[in-house]
């Protein structure tokens, strides 16, 4: 069954809100089988939202709607819905004594025009709105169906999940199989090359496809495969990952769709390991990122921002000379980023211990160019690596990077010691 998800709002089309409705009936979508071939956005204009439905229904099976369903004259998709297919419109009865019960409940007059929000097409079936007040409805018209949902995210997720399904799978799913998911994560390598790597596998993909795209930082390959049964699509899906898993083992951190950093926060959490940071360049960036995950309390002890020279030399034992004065490293350099996670480490009491300094821009600093970046990583009765990063971006995409780099080179380092921990903890199989 083809799908598609029509939009209704001129907010979205002036970007004042984010279309984050189509994103969760995607999903959803997918999971009952359903391939969303195209996603539109109308404004609230009732001849160009009609031309949109003449549009969808000649080429998907499914059309969705989100927003223009409440009390305002800009509201106006069951009316062009209903003019598109030649219905009437009636109000429901039902929904109309749930917009009263609000009204009076509160002891506020209701204006007549909320009788607009329990509006229906004829012969369509109600779909009642448990967070809100105006009723979506679904309806089977020749050879396609439609389904109408409030635009607010908080009054859309519910309807969909509580009414709609029920009600598509009941009309529309009879004979559609399931398509199921997987999400393999991967750090320290980017798209283009992961692509490359796995370019055999996707060129001859049938059943189960792959899917990969990126975020700063990380890359996400989705597989996937329809199937009659959960049972029957694990099978092939785990046998897929085993293939990808042999050829980029580095770098697959996850079997979930789960960022880098809670990856790592369960793993050491379960593993009983702690770790502290120091920060330049940064910010607090990354344990900013760290402590933004539950359970980061029982491994992360804390950490400083040494954004000045003298709170390096202060706080963390950086001697003047790595800093100052005449054949200095500098501040931005491979001895200091040592010393930072070393004496982090130390003063915090915690088995790892990692540094951030660098140049994040926009001009250059000690005569060192923008995006030249030393990463640390101290063991507790184990050796001290730095690493020299080089990266291009603005400001914040530097940071970014650089914070992801030291999340996966300490997971790196974690997997060292993966035989302590469960699979499922660690990432890996």
């Amino acid at each position: 069954m083809k799908a598609e998800i029509i939009a209704v709002g001129t907010e979205l089309l002036l970007g004042q809100i984010v279309n984050s409705n189509a994103q969760f009936l995607s999903v959803e979508l997918a999971a009952l089988g359903i391939d969303v071939y195209f996603q539109t956005v109308v404004g609230d204009n009732s001849v160009r939202l009609q031309e949109a439905i003449e549009i969808a229904k000649g080429r998907a099976d499914l059309v969705l709607f989100t927003g223009g369903i409440g009390p305002t004259e800009d509201d106006l998709t069951k009316e062009a819905l209903a003019a598109a297919l030649g219905r009437g419109l009636h109000i429901d009865p039902l929904a109309m004594e749930h917009v009263d019960q609000f009204f009076s409940g509160r002891g506020v007059p209701m204006t007549e025009n909320n009788r607009k929000q329990a509006l229906v097409i004829d012969d369509s079936t109600p779909l009642p709105n448990g967070t809100g007040l105006a009723v979506g409805l679904a309806i089977h018209h020749e050879d396609n169906y439609y389904v109408v949902l409030p635009g607010p995210p908080r009054e859309m997720k519910p309807m969909f999940t509580e009414q709609a399904k029920p009600w598509l799978r009941q009309h529309a799913l009879t004979n559609e199989t399931p398509l199921y998911s997987k999400m393999l994560k991967f750090a320290g390598i980017g798209e283009s090359l992961l692509e490359d790597k796995l370019i055999h596998l996707i060129h001859g993909q049938n059943d189960p496809t792959i899917a990969p795209y990126a975020k700063e930082g990380e890359v996400t390959v989705r597989i996937s495969t329809k199937a009659p049964s959960y049972s029957e699509a694990m099978k092939k899906l785990d046998a897929l990952e085993e293939q990808i898993r042999a050829i980029l083992p580095e770098h697959l951190y996850a079997s979930a769709d789960v960022p880098l950093e809670k990856a790592i926060v369960d793993w050491m959490a379960n593993a009983g390991l702690t770790v502290s940071c120091a920060e330049s360049c940064t910010g607090g960036l990354l344990m900013e990122s760290i402590t933004a995950i539950p359970g980061s309390s029982s491994m992360f002890m804390g950490g400083i921002v040494c954004y000045s020279n003298e709170m390096k030399q202060k706080l963390l034992n950086v001697p003047q000379h790595y800093l100052e004065g005449e054949g200095a490293f500098g501040a931005v350099s491979r001895e200091v980023a040592e010393i930072l996670a070393e004496q982090v480490r130390i003063t915090a009491g915690t088995d790892y211990g990692l540094s951030i300094t660098g140049v994040a821009g926009p001009g250059s600093s000690e005569r060192k160019p923008v995006g030249l970046v030393y990463i640390g990583i101290a063991e507790k009765g184990g050796k001290t690596e730095v690493f020299e990063l080089n990266l291009k971006g603005s400001r914040e995409n530097i940071r970014i990077r650089s914070v992801k780099t030291i999340l996966f080179r300490l997971w790196r380092r974690l997997a060292e010691r993966g035989a302590d921990l469960p699979l499922e903890s660690s990432g890996l199989k």
